[in-house]
């Protein structure tokens, strides 16, 4: 049973849990849908958008033991800027131990900063929620939990788990090259390091990709630590959409495998 939940559970990717309840978003942290077909220039910039959607299959070893999806669920204001709501989502186990797990990201539409964060988990009788809302301007986070809200410490451009996710596929990179980003969230687990090994030919359910396959090292326990020797794939072209997920771990190999990617919607100008 514990092979089964942390091999589901490795794809939470990059952050520890913190062991506090936390509710939804308060009234204070009100976020509202926007809906909108013209876009500004800095979303015409980036390889993602509403609608777009990337399915995957995820595998301890050989063994199929859940699924999981990445989204872009739409633009929605919070405290008055538009941001892209996304949303990762991971679930599977066994007939005995079940994980339902999801990671809700609210990312600023301009300067691709973390505004809102969100993180749900459901490990077999014990469930969490956490909520951060990060305001980049005065330099803070707010871990808000039923008990008490704590204000701390953020790093000028931060990112959570989710938005990490979305910014490494705006930047250029180049074979050889390591890069260091401390714009994780959380000061001490900065900085987050990312090494391009080399570019290659992939094969997953989805189809047959370019690819440049990256090392992302972060300072925190699962499939990103050091010790996890994970390496990521994302496609050599236009979309840089994340094709597979590999990591040697401990207790055996993880490794997850897009089956399906819906692109995003069709956008138009003012």
């Amino acid at each position: 049973m514990r092979v089964v939940r942390a091999a589901v559970l490795g794809l939470s990717l990059l952050a520890p849990t913190y062991g506090v309840a936390a509710s939804r978003p308060s009234p204070a942290q009100k976020v509202t849908p926007v809906t909108r077909t013209a876009i500004s220039e800095d979303e015409a910039s980036v390889p993602f958008g509403t609608g777009e959607k990337l399915a995957f299959e995820v595998r301890f070893g050989v063994i199929r033991v859940g699924s999981g999806a990445l989204e872009v669920v739409g633009v929605e204001s919070v405290r008055g800027r538009d941001t892209w709501h996304t949303s990762f989502t991971v679930q599977g186990g066994t007939f005995f131990y079940r994980v339902n797990d999801s990671y809700e990201s609210w990312i600023d539409t301009h300067t691709l900063n973390s505004l809102l964060f969100i993180r749900q988990i459901e490990e077999g009788s014990r469930e969490r929620a956490q909520n951060f809302e990060i305001i980049p301007e005065r330099g803070i986070y707010i871990e808000r939990t039923r008990q008490a809200n704590t204000t701390l410490r953020t790093v000028a451009e931060p990112l959570d788990e989710g938005a990490f996710l979305y910014f490494v596929r705006t930047v250029p990179l180049k074979v050889g090259e390591t890069y260091d980003f401390n714009r994780y969230f959380i000061p001490d687990r900065n900085p987050v390091r990312v090494t391009v090994l080399r570019k290659e030919r992939v094969t997953v359910p989805a189809g047959t990709f370019n690819a440049i396959v990256l090392k992302p090292v972060i300072k925190t326990k699962g499939i990103f630590s050091e010790k996890g020797q994970a390496e990521v794939w994302i496609s050599d072209d236009s979309t840089r959409m994340l094709l597979q997920v590999k990591s040697r771990l401990s207790f055996g190999s993880l490794n997850l495998y897009l089956t399906s990617y819906t692109p995003a919607q069709a956008k138009t100008r003012n």
